[in-house]
């Protein structure tokens, strides 16, 4: 979601418009208020009391109050706990508010859990009831979610931002090296190791590639051991059978290195129970690199519209297995240019779709 908002946010201020970012002061060495790439970013302190994924803001409504006095339009990215006091701001204020909805809030079953989920549909209710759009990535998870399903009327379909550095080939040629075990194949990961992602499956299915590649490895990037779920305690069983297969490389937060990344494997596989798009598919796409998706509502989008990839069954890791298989036995069947993939989804439409929408519903004073 950061770099969503980030792309963007920095693309609006390129084409003249003012754009104030507000966030928790989520480490004590940021700047409570700086201009980065002409996006001003107002911070808040947040104590030590993390909410599952979110942030306590003491100062939140007063803040939230004057910026939206000071602007014509806000624009709001659920799911967020705090959806219901903005929709009361709104109407204090007089400004609409544009609600980007990134993927309906899924948690590991628990009770505290069920509560969290059933707290913050309600409270993301009162908000979209008055929002007079609501930006989703597709049509198909569109008409899945349970965020966006009462509210279908309102949605509005705009591809995510999506830019991609081009891979440094010298780079990429080491990383292969690092990382492929006697010129098996690589096959790659990015994304959190959290239970909805389901790391497991795509580890499990080793079991099937090692029928025909027993020296293939699978590179995880991305954050594997996370504070709010036991994801990786949960799944050290597999891990630990296969952790000769395993390379885990913790976040990446340069866009370069991701490129490389990409391009360095042969294939990237996505295992979610849910998914609402998966930028780092077309990411992957954009470096020459196909991908194995599953078959799941918004996910299937970019595989369905450039075919360079394939679908397979989600909670099935035989089926996972056997589609890398399909990509690693014939990868030139699922190649398309990185023009073709950047005219599918192209940024600059994107941006064009957002300053419009922005537009059409701004009041100015």
């Amino acid at each position: 979601m950061q770099l969503y908002i980030e792309r963007v946010a920095e693309a609006l201020v390129q084409r003249g418009h003012e754009v104030t970012v507000l966030v928790a002061r989520h480490r004590p060495d940021l700047k409570p208020e700086e201009v980065i790439n002409g996006v001003r970013i107002v911070r808040l302190w947040a104590p030590p009391i993390p909410i599952s994924r979110g942030m306590l803001m003491p100062m939140y409504p007063f803040a939230a109050y004057r910026l939206m006095k000071q602007h014509d339009v806000v624009s709001v990215h659920t799911p967020m706990l705090e959806t219901g006091l903005l929709a009361f701001l709104a109407k204090l204020t007089g400004k609409q508010i544009i609600v980007t909805h990134h993927g309906d809030l899924l948690l590991p079953k628990s009770l505290p859990n069920r509560l969290i989920q059933g707290t913050m549909f309600m409270l993301y209710k009162l908000l979209a009831r008055q929002a007079p759009r609501i930006v989703a990535y597709t049509e198909d998870y569109a008409d899945h979610s349970y965020y966006l399903k009462p509210f279908r009327d309102k949605v509005k379909v705009i591809y995510p931002p999506i830019t991609m550095p081009e891979p440094q080939p010298e780079r990429v040629a080491e990383l292969r090296t690092a990382w492929s075990h006697d010129g098996g194949p690589v096959i790659g990961y990015a994304g959190r190791f959290v239970q909805e992602k389901r790391p497991d499956l795509l580890i499990r299915s080793l079991d099937v590639i090692n029928q025909k590649f027993p020296d293939a490895r699978i590179v995880f990037a991305g954050q594997y051991d996370i504070p709010y779920e036991n994801t990786w305690e949960l799944y050290q069983p597999v891990v630990q059978r296969y952790k000769d297969q395993l390379i885990f490389l913790g976040m990446i937060e340069n866009m370069q290195e991701m490129a490389n990344f990409f391009a360095a494997c042969d294939v990237l596989a996505l295992t979610s129970d849910s998914e609402c798009f998966a930028l780092v598919q077309v990411e992957a796409m954009l470096c020459g690199t196909p991908v194995v998706m599953t078959n799941t509502p918004g996910g299937r989008v970019p595989v369905q519209v450039t075919g360079m990839g394939e679908l397979t069954q989600p909670g099935d890791y035989k089926s996972i297995g056997n589609a890398i298989l399909r990509v690693l036995e014939n990868p030139q069947h699922y190649h398309h240019s990185r023009e073709e993939i950047a005219a599918t989804f192209s940024f600059e439409e994107t941006v064009n779709r957002y300053e419009a929408l922005f537009k059409e519903y701004a009041k100015r004073g």
